[in-house]
């Protein structure tokens, strides 16, 4: 499994935990590798030139289907040269603020955009990603207006995180596993979850929904692809044994530690998820008025 985000993410975790679960279904070993460069686009890119014969397999987030609206010129299309697998996992990410900005709820944080317009500034791992997608849309439903800052170095979403903490940016949407420590050692206050679901690491932090933007839902999700052209026979037997794998009584409770709940779906199923949330995401932003790179989606490879 190729990962695009770093060792020690949310999706390097779940990616580990179920690989193990497949070594020993499979009875060989089966690795993540980390290639976090290049705007988390290295591994993609990766995986869509290998061969398409079931060995070679990219885990990753929400951000694969968001890339295919906004990113140009790369070595790959991200809905055309892959084929969704299966849904792994779904979970809140939590928005923060910096210390420094001195705004400890989501009430407060929309109260302050509102007084200064544009003046706000948000921090994501880049655009095209999903945290930069889940704030763009927490923005458009409070009815905000704030400024991007790019990543300064790379596009980890812990630089993003460290350049929060350090008051570069006023606020941002996180992995609550990434977030974590910086949360409970006090560097980030949390202000709500993305889900209308609260957390299980975060139990005590209200929902954006019941706090302050009703009916606001974005939980951040994981899965497989593998390339195009890879034998329906490989693809099928992937996703049952994925499937499997997640309904796991011991697969399950290590998942629920880190506040995940496994997804169920068909290969097609999810494939169809897939292009619903490329769309989606198309629609954020061209209501934030943000350009999009291509034209509306029509389908994933199957």
């Amino acid at each position: 499994m190729i990962e695009p985000f770093g060792a020690a993410g949310g999706v390097d975790v779940i990616a580990r935990t179920i690989c193990q679960m497949l070594s020993e279904m499979w009875g060989q070993i089966v690795t993540v590798e980390n290639r976090p460069g290049t705007g988390s686009t290295e591994a993609p890119a990766l995986v869509a030139k290998s061969q398409p014969d079931g060995y070679t397999l990219l885990v990753s987030t929400s951000a694969q289907a968001y890339s295919a609206v906004f990113l140009k010129n790369l070595p790959y299309d991200p809905l055309k040269d892959f084929i969704p697998v299966a849904p792994l996992t779904s979970q809140p990410y939590v928005l923060v603020s910096g210390k420094s900005s001195c705004i400890a709820t989501v009430a407060e944080l929309i109260a302050k955009a509102t007084a200064t317009p544009g003046q706000l500034r948000f921090g994501s791992a880049g655009v095209g990603t999903g945290s930069y997608v889940g704030v763009e849309k927490f923005n458009m439903e409070a009815e905000i207006k704030a400024e991007h800052v790019p990543p300064k170095q790379g596009d980890a979403i812990t630089d993003v995180i460290a350049n929060t903490v350090a008051g570069r940016s006023d606020y941002m949407i996180a992995p609550i596993p990434l977030a974590l420590a910086d949360i409970r050692a006090g560097r980030l206050q949390a202000l709500g979850v993305t889900t209308r679901k609260r957390s299980s690491l975060l139990p005590e932090v209200p929902t954006i929904s019941e706090d302050a933007v009703p009916g606001f839902d974005y939980p951040i999700w994981y899965g497989i692809w593998v390339p195009s052209g890879t034998a329906a026979s490989v693809v099928e037997k992937l996703r049952n044994d994925i499937a499997r794998a997640l309904a796991a009584p011991d697969l399950c409770d290590q998942l629920a530690k880190h506040g995940a709940d496994p997804m169920s779906m068909t290969q097609a199923e999810f494939a169809h998820f897939v292009l619903r949330e490329s769309e989606s995401a198309a629609r954020i932003m061209k209501a934030s008025g943000v350009k999009t790179s291509i034209k509306p989606i029509s389908k994933v490879a199957r």
